[in-house]
């Protein structure tokens, strides 16, 4: 197996912020993700449910990022923001690329393929176990002011400052190797 070093976490560069919490029916904490997560199989965003968040949350964002992916920067597979603060449940699928099962005003970037919704883990093989760290923000504002063009990055840097607090759940997948 190749040399595998875990990498931080992307919010491990951002100030402290309280943490609520983040549920799913289809990812086990520190588990291996299920075979509809995984790209070559179902491809399919998990159901995600939290609570337990400030009051004064304006809206919600959820991103899915793998900080251990072998780019330098580690590699965003699901980021989605403005999704009102009345919502507090996604359903499985609700990353699809046609917004299907995202609540009115909710807007998804491209991810690191260079689609909107949501792309499921895809680890070189022999590369190790990766994380999929699923994060919910509770966002302090109704918007964030930044569109549908904008990159991961862009978007992770305005839920800098303006996240109240932060709930994540980590699932794992690895590819063993060919042969």
């Amino acid at each position: 197996m190749t040399e595998h070093k875990r990498r931080p976490l992307p919010h491990d560069f951002h100030p402290p912020v309280p943490s609520f919490t983040v549920t799913s029916e289809d990812i086990t904490e520190g588990a291996t993700l299920k075979d509809a997560q995984v790209q070559s199989e179902g491809n399919t965003s998990p159901e995600l449910s939290w609570s337990g968040f400030p009051a004064e949350t304006k809206s919600f964002a959820v991103t899915c990022f793998d900080p251990d992916a072998p780019t330098g920067s580690g590699f965003w597979h699901w980021v989605v923001f403005d999704i009102p603060a009345s919502v507090t449940q996604l359903p499985a699928g609700a990353g699809s690329g046609d917004f299907a099962g995202l609540p009115e005003g909710a807007v998804q970037v491209r991810n690191d393929y260079g689609e909107p919704g949501f792309v499921g883990a895809a680890p070189p093989p022999d590369d190790g176990p990766h994380r999929y760290v699923f994060t919910v923000y509770a966002v302090d504002e109704d918007k964030l002011s930044v569109g549908p063009d904008a990159t991961p990055a862009v978007v992770g840097f305005n839920l800098r400052f303006h996240a109240l607090a932060r709930a994540q759940l980590i699932g794992e997948y690895e590819i063993p190797a060919r042969g």
